[in-house]
């Protein structure tokens, strides 16, 4: 296999509404091979892509005829010939130099699929597609949003890769979001930027820490048949947002669960599983104090500066 470039060459669809006041075009554009940290995640697959048909919606889109849903600056195209370029340590499906093709539609998996077909996503419509040199996928795995870098979201984060699942954080602090980069995508909201990072597919299961506040956006963020495990409530437990919007967790066939904590056997089980993954437990804990600083440790821990879990040692 030859070498993997650092950047690649693609072609991004312009924004616009395909009128003669808004045209539509593509451009090309470099684009980085490999995410964050350069390196491939477990369950990562890189696709280096050799040839690309194109099809009468991909005209339809940059005309403005196109029906179906549509996002700006995405790459274009829906059709590939390629091969496997270099996988992550924990894929089992695939093997470098596989030749491989996409299907259309991401979610469209079994054909018992029971959703309206605008809400599957599309290559080269709502999600990035397929004219480029390199194209990041991933093997079928499931997502979790952990909100925030507080303790509850670091420990999830820990057991989401030791259990194959692919996790995302989201923060509004840039410093803290540095702190956990090699371990895990960023991201700064919830919803379109989560949903576009996921190639337009949503996550599986939202840890909620924050409350009512952000229910709205977690269900426009989740995935059919996702779960949304409410756990906290640091943003209060008031929200601006309409009740009806619930609603949409039906077209969703999706859950809220609220969990305030789990049985013996429970925490038997997450020991067993901690064991058995050989889970380090260091990332975890930002901060130790002294027994002599509980002052200290109570009024850091308020600040908010943490990312993870605030420690005080005898």
């Amino acid at each position: 296999m030859a070498a993997i470039l650092e950047t690649h060459r693609a072609y991004r669809r312009t924004p616009g509404t395909g009128t003669a006041e808004k045209p539509v075009s593509i451009e090309l554009t470099a684009e980085a091979t490999l995410p964050d940290g350069g390196k491939l995640g477990p369950h990562d697959v890189l696709i280096r892509i050799r040839a690309v048909s194109l099809n009468c919606r991909d005209i339809a889109m940059l005309n403005g005829h196109y029906t179906m849903n549509t996002l700006d600056n995405v790459i274009v195209g829906s059709d590939w010939a390629a091969e496997v370029a270099a996988l992550g340590s924990a894929v089992t499906d695939f093997k470098v130099g596989d030749l491989v093709s996409p299907i259309f539609a991401l979610e469209y998996r079994t054909g018992n699929e029971h959703v309206e077909v605008d809400q599957f996503s599309m290559l080269g419509g709502d999600c990035d597609g397929s004219l480029g040199e390199y194209h990041l996928t991933w093997e079928e795995n499931k997502t979790a949003l952990l909100q925030g870098t507080g303790g509850v979201s670091m420990f999830a984060l820990l057991i989401a890769l030791a259990g194959g699942i692919k996790p995302i954080i989201s923060s509004s602090s840039d410093q803290k979001l540095e702190a956990i980069k090699m371990l895990a995508p960023r991201a700064r909201s919830w919803s379109a930027a989560v949903r576009a990072m996921l190639g337009g597919k949503g996550v599986d299961i939202i840890v909620n820490n924050t409350g009512p506040p952000n229910i709205r956006a977690d269900i426009a963020t989740l995935r059919r048949n996702g779960r949304i495990s409410l756990v906290g409530f640091l943003k209060g437990v008031l929200a601006d947002w309409n009740p009806a919007q619930l609603i949409a967790l039906i077209g969703k066939s999706g859950s809220i669960t609220g969990i305030a904590f789990g049985a013996k056997t429970h925490f038997e089980a997450l020991n067993r599983f901690i064991e058995e993954k050989n889970i380090r437990l260091e990332p975890h804990v930002d901060r130790v104090f002294s027994f002599d600083e509980p002052k200290a440790a109570f009024e850091y821990l308020d600040s908010g500066k943490h990312v993870g879990k605030v420690v005080i040692k005898f």
